[in-house]
C-alpha cells in the first residue's frame, strides 16, 4: 500500500506554519491596544477582518482540509486560494496606517513599500502563482515540509502585496485612481484564469504525484485537475464581481461626497479645485471632515476681512 505524505505536519515546519500567524497576531493586538488608549482605536470592522483573515489561515492549514490537500488537487487548489487570496484580502482590510506606522519606521521595511506599487504586486504575484504551480516544483513542495512551508509564505506574502495597492493603507501612484483599481482587479482575475484554463484543458496530467491520492478517492487525474482548474476560475469570478461591486459603491459614494463639497465651497465663496476634493474623499471620512472645516475656516476669516 502506498502511502501520501504528509507535507503539513512532517517534521518541525508543520508547527511553524503556524507561527508566524500568532506573532502577527500578538503584534497587531499590542498595537491596536496602543492606539486605543492613545484616542485613536482601530475600526472594529477592521480588526473583524484581519482575525478573520488569521483563521482562514489556519483552517487551511490545520484542518482536514489540510490531509486532503496531499491528496487531491481540488483540495489543494482549495488551501491555496482560502491563504493566497481570500485571507490575504481579509488582512489587507484590517490594516491601517497608524498600525503599520512602526513597521514603517524601520529604514529597511520603509524601503520595500517599493513592493506595493501597483505594477510590481501585480508582477510579483503572477510570478509567484505561475512558478508555484509549474510541475517540477509544485511537485518538490510535495511531501517537503521545508518547500511547502516556504510555497505558502510566498502565497501569503504576495497575496498581501496584490490587494494592498486596492484596500491598503498606504499612499498608491497619483495615476492609481479607481478607475485603474477596477483595471487592475480585472487583469488580476484574467491571469487566474489563465492559469485555471491551463489546468482545466491541458489534456495531460501535470501532478503525477497525486495518484496515490486519487486512487484512494477514487476519481481520475485528469478530472482532478481540471475540476481544480474550475474551482479556481469560479473562486476568481465570484471574488472579483464582489471587489468591483464594492468599487463601483464607493466611487458612487465618493462622487456625491465630492459633489457636496465643491458645493459647499461655492456657496461660502472659497475657490476648491475638483482634484482636490476628489483626493479628501478618496482619503476617507477623517480628510473629508477636514476639508469640509478648512472651507468653512476660509469663508469665515473671508468674511471676517471684509470691512
Amino acid at each position: 500500500m502506498t502511502l501520501v505524505p504528509v507535507a503539513h505536519v512532517s517534521g518541525i515546519f508543520g508547527p511553524l506554519e503556524l507561527l508566524p500567524m500568532l506573532i502577527a497576531a500578538a503584534l497587531y493586538a499590542r498595537r491596536a491596544t496602543t492606539l486605543a488608549r492613545r484616542g485613536r482605536p482601530v475600526p472594529l470592522w477592521r480588526q473583524i477582518c484581519f482575525a478573520a483573515g488569521l483563521l482562514c489561515i489556519a483552517g487551511a492549514l490545520i484542518t482536514p482540509l489540510s490531509d486532503l490537500a496531499d491528496e487531491l488537487v481540488i483540495a489543494h487548489m482549495i488551501e491555496h486560494l482560502l491563504i493566497g487570496d481570500i485571507a490575504s484580502l481579509l488582512i489587507v482590510l484590517g490594516l491601517t496606517g497608524p498600525l503599520l506606522q512602526p513597521i514603517l519606521a524601520i529604514p529597511i521595511f520603509d524601503r520595500l513599500r517599493i513592493l506595493c506599487h501597483p505594477v510590481v504586486a501585480l508582477a510579483l504575484w503572477t510570478i509567484t502563482i505561475f512558478t508555484w504551480h509549474a510541475p517540477p516544483l509544485y511537485e518538490a513542495a510535495y511531501g517537503n515540509s521545508a518547500t511547502h512551508f516556504l510555497e505558502h509564505a510566498m502565497f501569503i506574502s504576495v497575496g498581501v502585496l496584490l490587494w494592498m495597492p486596492v484596500f491598503g493603507p498606504l499612499p498608491n501612484p497619483p495615476w492609481f485612481t479607481a478607475g485603474w483599481k477596477v483595471v487592475y482587479v480585472i487583469v488580476m482575475r484574467l491571469i487566474a484564469t489563465v492559469l485555471g484554463n491551463i489546468l482545466m484543458w491541458d489534456g495531460q496530467v501535470l501532478y503525477k504525484v497525486y495518484a496515490a491520492g486519487e486512487a484512494k478517492h477514487d476519481i481520475e487525474a485528469l478530472a482532478d485537475q481540471s475540476i481544480a482548474g474550475v474551482v479556481m476560475m469560479v473562486e476568481g469570478v465570484f471574488l472579483g464581481l464582489g471587489v468591483l461591486a464594492w468599487f463601483f459603491f464607493q466611487a458612487a459614494t465618493e462622487g456625491i461626497e465630492k459633489q457636496r463639497l465643491l458645493d459647499l465651497a461655492f456657496e461660502n465663496g472659497v475657490e476648491l479645485e475638483p482634484e482636490r476634493a476628489q483626493r479628501a474623499c478618496a482619503a476617507g471620512k477623517s480628510a473629508r471632515e477636514r476639508l469640509e472645516a478648512q472651507i468653512l475656516a476660509d469663508a469665515e476669516r473671508a468674511g471676517a476681512a471684509i470691512p
